[in-house]
């Protein structure tokens, strides 16, 4: 069972009490029928009506999205998601000592993506769920903290039903933007059904292989052909993050994007 540090009594008592205030004002707007600020404005108002339909349900997050918070401590990560200038959040942070914090509402959009594509999705903050590695990208992630991100990441695949194939980085959705979670063991939780992998026997590609092509069927954004090489380097080969295509980057690219098809 996944278990989440408290933070509803002491120092972020202010914070979580504007939480609260928000989360009421959006269940409002949830329970308003009609709804505000919904349907169509027609010339004859009589050609409109609400009628609650009984066959609906909350929204579901289909990805979720690895970050390293490249700050010193879970304490100035979580700082940093209570000051309303930053504009920045995250679903849970995972703390060095594996500790695990929850801050938005599976529900609930938060703000951790940012400007972003993934495959034909624009809006990756609305279907993702966000997780922030207490990491300054230079230093390996410790070994509590991995096993609570595993726990972390069965929980949410089995409650929302998330394809494996959709545990990504943030450096996968925002190429040349993002770099993280920099270093981060992708293989490793791949084993577990945290992502794909490619596989230890390798088939080489044809000579009519699409490069492009491929990176686009993965998801990459190939709009910038070079930062979307560098964002498959930094998930999948990360002992080399240049923008040039080699043949080995080439054969592994060509394993994986069969997964994805």
């Amino acid at each position: 069972m996944l278990i989440l540090a408290s933070c509803s009594t002491g120092k972020y008592a202010a914070t979580n009490k504007v939480y609260k205030k928000k989360a009421g004002e959006f269940a409002e707007t949830i329970k308003s029928m009609p709804p505000v600020n919904q349907g169509v404005v027609l010339s004859d108002p009589t050609l409109q009506s609400w009628v609650g339909s009984v066959n609906f349900g909350i929204r579901r997050p289909n990805f979720v999205i690895l970050h390293h918070t490249a700050q010193k401590s879970t304490d100035q990560t979580i700082k940093t998601f209570t000051i309303a200038k930053t504009e920045v959040s995250a679903h849970y942070v995972v703390g060095r000592d594996g500790k695990v914090v929850q801050m938005v509402n599976d529900y609930l959009r938060a703000n951790h993506a940012g400007v972003g594509k993934w495959g034909n999705d624009t809006d990756l903050n609305s279907s993702s769920i966000g997780i922030e590695i207490d990491n300054s990208g230079a230093e390996p992630y410790s070994e509590p903290q991995l096993q609570s991100l595993m726990t972390l990441l069965a929980t949410l695949k089995s409650r929302y039903k998330i394809p494996t194939a959709n545990f990504i980085g943030h450096s996968d959705v925002a190429p040349r933007r993002k770099v993280d979670p920099a270093n981060f063991p992708w293989k490793r939780f791949a084993e577990k059904g945290y992502g794909l992998w490619y596989d230890s026997v390798l088939v080489m590609p044809p000579e009519d292989f699409d490069a492009t092509l491929a990176l686009k069927i993965i998801g990459y954004d190939v709009s910038n052909l070079p930062a979307a090489i560098v964002a498959f380097k930094i998930h999948f080969v990360q002992t080399d993050v240049t923008p040039e295509l080699t043949p080995a980057v080439k054969l592994i690219l060509f394993n994986l994007y069969k997964k994805y098809m």
